[in-house]
């Protein structure tokens, strides 16, 4: 038999054998320390056997803990794309444009890609390109490629 409590300090609500009555346990939503109270038939609630089959379903009933201040969000949101930006704020930002992104399906759009870039950018924003080398592992032959691209410095 399992008895059906709920945690003091955050309203969990939480299910135990009836054997672990009075045993002291953490809630797992809070860490509180919580009594299990003594089997209650208000409290009670029988397992049904068929309720370990694979088809079977259980309810469970769940309470969203409740604080006493706001919480704080633990997803920063990205900053804005660089092609986003407003005319008025002219700070130096960065752009790297690889070779291997340009490519698809044996079509190479490096030289487009970079192009349109630049266009939208204008020339009196640019203020210094730069070729790079570097290597990446293919991930369908396993093997160290080298590969180039451009770094980009403008106003933006």
């Amino acid at each position: 038999m399992d008895v059906m409590f709920t945690c003091p300090s955050c309203r969990q609500q939480l299910q135990a054998d009836s054997a672990m009555a009075g045993t002291s346990i953490q809630c797992p939503a809070c860490q509180a320390s919580i009594v299990i109270p003594a089997a209650d038939p208000a409290n009670t609630h029988v397992t049904n056997p068929t309720s370990t089959s694979a088809g079977a379903k259980e309810e469970k009933h769940f309470a969203v803990p409740v604080g006493d201040r706001p919480t704080t969000s633990l997803i920063q949101k990205p900053p804005p794309p660089l092609e986003n930006q407003k005319s008025g704020d002219r700070t130096l930002r960065i752009r790297c444009i690889r070779r291997t992104d340009c490519v698809e399906v044996g079509k190479d759009h490096f030289e487009e890609v970079v192009s349109k870039f630049l266009d939208e950018t204008g020339e009196a924003n640019i203020v210094s390109i730069h070729p790079i080398n570097y290597t990446h592992v293919d991930m369908g032959s396993r093997q160290i490629l080298t590969d180039y691209g451009v770094l980009i410095v403008f106003r933006g």
